[in-house]
């Protein structure tokens, strides 16, 4: 069985300035529930003083949102995230044999994630209930939570399929990273990242050999699927000779910068992803790298920022966007209270603790409307769908936008790339 890294929980000093920066903590006040205690309790059951498989155990691992604020702030450099993904992988190897339908669920999901095709379709049978008003009948079958939170499907998707778009004066190639929620919920954000790319001289691709990044399934304590999943974008980046790797979805980001971490153990690997990492990039950090210049359009509009977790935490990404957000004309800039601490979003944490996902989402909500905001900028497709349901929700009137639509928007890129 895989086993925790004991330099890793011993690095702890446990002087607790982690806790004001933890989303569970801040809600419960409950030292189980920060990152000081979840250390104690992965510690102990790495020394046998505890059971892998205790109730306190499963809750307070399942709880964490691995969103990593902890991280940012940790003077010893604990790197916790990594902690609570070996527990997951532990605790998944060490499950009971699952009932049939689980089985099927798991392996259905694995298919979706694995196969862009299958992630299609099933966008399009979404896209269907929504147009029939089919998904009104979700929460007879225990898909309530789910089907608040889906986004408009749109009738056509931004699939990976060797696109090339050329820019004037081309500087270099970009690789957009199309991801699996991305293409088929947020084409119009791939449209607008593509244009903010050729607007600074980038042409970009889009390989079709891509796929999904393995974040869901690394958070998820499944390595080995996240492994597959990132050998394939690696190969597919090979291949391409682009020279950056560009991600416009915080979480995939993330991700993607970590797999020479993930494949550390794999020496056929481990050199290839050390190298792909160094490529990737937001697009916040491609565009602040740029000279753009003051947008030419202005937007009339009061504006605040809402920092996706593995963004700002993660990636260290937080000045950038706020930079790139100043370059707009009239828009008026208002900070949000606790602008870093998680939406509740966090993967599908809001589909496996929705209790907690929603208290974390009332408070952001009530930290935005603070603000005064009509418009939340963000650079996820979770935080966006968690926020947008959340301001539906609470029947606070406010549009939320990725980054690179507004800048798409005031930089006039209204045409198809």
């Amino acid at each position: 069985m895989i086993e925790q890294d004991a330099s890793i929980y011993n690095a702890c000093i446990r002087c607790g300035l982690c806790l004001p920066s933890c989303p569970t903590y801040l809600e419960t006040m409950t030292e189980t529930s920060g990152p000081r205690g979840r250390i104690s309790l992965i510690k102990d059951v790495a020394q046998s003083r505890l059971d892998l498989r205790s109730p306190g155990f499963l809750e307070q691992m399942s709880q964490c949102l691995d969103c990593r604020a902890c991280e940012a702030v940790c003077p010893s450099g604990v790197r916790y995230g990594q902690l609570v993904e070996t527990a997951r992988a532990q605790i998944r190897q060490t499950e009971p044999e699952e009932p049939a339908n689980r089985r099927f669920a798991r392996a259905f999901l694995r298919s979706l994630f694995r196969e862009p095709r299958l992630m299609r379709a099933a966008a399009r049978v979404l896209r269907f209930a929504q147009q029939t008003r089919l998904t009104s009948l979700a929460p007879t079958v225990g898909l309530g939570e789910a089907a608040k939170l889906a986004p408009r499907i749109p009738s056509s998707f931004f699939a990976a399929r060797g696109q090339r778009f050329e820019a004037l004066n081309s500087t270099g190639v970009a690789f957009l990273h199309a991801g699996c929620i991305m293409p088929v919920a947020f084409g119009n954000v791939h449209e607008a990242t593509v244009r903010m790319l050729r607007r600074v001289g980038l042409s970009t691709i889009v390989p079709a050999e891509q796929g999904c990044c393995g974040a869901i399934a690394t958070h998820a304590g499944d390595p080995d699927f996240a492994r597959e999943l990132a050998q394939r974008n690696i190969a597919a980046f090979e291949q391409s000779r682009a020279d950056v790797y560009v991600v416009n979805a915080a979480g995939c980001g993330s991700a993607l910068k970590h797999y020479g971490e993930l494949l550390a153990g794999d020496q056929q690997w481990a050199p290839r992803a050390r190298e792909f990492s160094k490529r990737v990039r937001d697009i916040s950090e491609v565009l602040d790298a740029m000279d753009l210049g003051p947008a030419p359009h202005a937007i009339d509009a009061a504006a605040t920022y809402q920092e996706p977790c593995h963004l700002v935490h993660a990636q260290r990404i937080s000045a950038a966007p706020r930079r790139l957000l100043a370059l707009i004309p009239g828009l008026r800039f208002v900070e949000m209270d606790e602008s870093a601490v998680c939406c509740g979003s966090a993967g599908i944490y809001n589909l496996t603790e929705p209790e907690m996902a929603a208290r974390l989402q009332r408070r952001k909500v009530a930290a935005i409307a603070r603000t005064g905001a009509t418009i939340v900028v963000t650079a996820n497709p979770g935080c966006a769908m968690q926020v947008t349901a959340g301001l539906r929700e609470a029947g606070y009137r406010a549009t939320v936008k990725h980054l690179v639509e507004l800048l798409d928007e005031a930089y006039q890129g209204n045409s198809k790339p």
